[in-house]
């Protein structure tokens, strides 16, 4: 019960956003969400007041900002999203970096999670995405990260061409049905599968999908939560024995 009254109160703070936004004429926004929160919100979309976007600064994120935009919107605006480079001063004393050493970090600072987008590691170099009221903060006391000295610099996400690193797989299933889709993606039985749909562990495009019979569609966003996220890149024919060979693309 005190989870979903966590969750009520979000939905609507939700609503609340979206008619402050309206009547005052404003651009309002919400903090970096997880794919639960996303959830909520889209649940709710019919009671919004005003239009809206969602960002987490740069394509194919996970966590997202949602923009709530007035009807007579005439003004350009931007999302308050700062892109931070963190970059060992020693390259040759640095260590890989993993998410979770960078988020541990974050987390020590004080730092509120929802202040907090998408970390992309790759290798010594850390990129943050965050609010851009804390990134001034980040810069001055986002020294080290675990035993590696670090400097801080905010760098334009535009200039980056960030993706997050995929790797490319291949599997057989009976169909295309997502309780098979995700017993392959996750390497576990079909009922294992329907389990982790049923409770509300798989997303589609950042939407819980509770139907193990709902058929995957090319380049749809597949999260299960405390496995990974995967794009699912379609049938690419059949086996001998009629079975579908799928591709995906593993977020890594």
């Amino acid at each position: 019960m005190h989870m979903a009254r966590e969750e009520e109160l979000l939905a609507k703070r939700f609503i609340d956003l979206s008619r402050q936004a309206q009547q005052r004429d404003i651009v309002l926004f919400s903090g970096f969400l997880n794919l639960n929160e996303l959830n909520i919100f889209q649940q709710g979309i019919s009671e919004l007041y005003s239009g809206f976007e969602m960002s987490g600064g740069y394509a194919w994120s996970e966590r997202q900002m949602i923009a709530f935009l007035p009807d007579a919107l005439c003004y350009a605006w931007e999302y308050p999203i700062a892109c931070l480079e963190a970059a060992p001063v020693n390259q040759k004393f640095a260590e890989a970096l993993s998410h979770r050493d960078v988020l541990g970090t974050l987390m020590g600072l004080g730092i509120e999670r929802s202040k907090i987008g998408d970390i992309l590691v790759d290798g010594g170099m850390a990129y943050v995405f965050c609010h851009e009221d804390i990134a001034p903060y980040l810069i001055e006391q986002l020294t080290r990260i675990r035993h590696t000295t670090v400097r801080v610099r905010q760098v334009p996400p535009a200039e980056l061409r960030l993706t997050p690193k995929t790797e490319l797989c291949e599997g057989i299933v009976a169909s295309n049905r997502l309780d098979g889709v995700v017993a392959c993606l996750c390497k576990v039985s079909r009922s294992q599968a329907s389990q982790m749909i049923r409770g509300g562990k798989v997303f589609i495009n950042h939407k819980e999908c509770l139907q193990i019979a709902r058929e995957c569609k090319e380049q749809e966003l597949v999260s299960i939560r405390s496995i990974g996220r995967f794009r699912f890149l379609g049938c690419m024919g059949e086996t001998r024995k009629g079975r579908a060979k799928i591709q995906y693309e593993k977020f890594l």
